[in-house]
């Protein structure tokens, strides 16, 4: 799919020349001879916008603004080409967004050689924030569930039957070992050594007040969480 442009001015000549020289780089070019007219197209369909500042109702900076507040627009990158020359302008165009600024009369060199630059800075960054998108989707946890008991290892939340429950972070812990490693009744050595981090002090009480506690909180789902007097405790699939 080719890069598509669109040019946004209200002289017509200037359009045609953009325009020209655009597509012989082999870019796709559309004209908008307005900032209102610009705005009832479909923009999302655009990877630059270059525009002018001064317009009949409608600024540049105006149409920068609307477009940097569009969920689908916000990160289209925008050059600038104007014949106001003031430094005070310039800084204030890029302040409000723009990825670059050059003034008419302009070289016709120059610009395609900045939207190249534009481009070409644009799609790196889409390339990187894909491949952190990528990366951050590969690092999330699937959810541990047991019939309606549900665990968000991501949001560490717990939900009974669809309604969340609020546990304690020792509780989630426990409750995150038992679901992972049913079927086996664990000593409370196996549990703290699981569930405590390595350096802190833990008691066997400090074990059978937290697991009391998760009982409670379950429903009728705490008849899983089974005792064995003298070995420890467990999460069974059938009890």
């Amino acid at each position: 799919m080719r890069t598509k442009i669109l040019v946004i001015d209200d002289e017509e000549a200037v359009c045609e020349i953009l325009k020209y020289n655009l597509e012989k780089e082999g870019y796709e070019v559309d004209c908008a001879y307005s900032a209102e007219e610009a705005l009832d197209m479909e923009l999302s369909d655009y990877d630059l916008f270059m525009v002018d500042i001064m317009m009949d109702k409608l600024s540049g900076f105006d149409f920068a603004k609307q477009v940097s507040n569009m969920t689908d627009t916000e990160d289209t990158p925008i050059l600038f080409c104007s014949a106001l020359t003031d430094e005070d302008v310039v800084v204030k165009g890029l302040n409000i967004g723009a990825d670059d600024y050059v003034t008419k009369p302009f070289v016709i060199g120059e610009v395609l050689a900045r939207v190249r630059a534009i481009l070409r800075r644009s799609q790196t960054k889409k390339r990187r924030s894909a491949a952190d998108i990528e990366a951050h989707q590969g690092n999330l946890e699937s959810d541990v569930t047991f019939k309606g008991l549900v665990i968000d290892r991501n949001d560490k939340e717990c939900f009974l039957d669809g309604v969340p429950v609020t546990l304690t972070r020792t509780e989630f812990d426990i409750l995150l070992f038992f679901l992972t490693h049913r079927n086996r009744i664990y000593s409370r050595e196996e549990i703290i050594k699981n569930v405590w981090e390595n350096d802190v002090v833990v008691s066997d009480r400090t074990v059978d007040t937290n697991i009391t506690r998760l009982r409670k909180k379950l429903g009728d789902y705490e008849k899983h969480l089974v005792t064995r007097q003298g070995f420890g405790y467990g999460f069974k699939d059938k009890n």
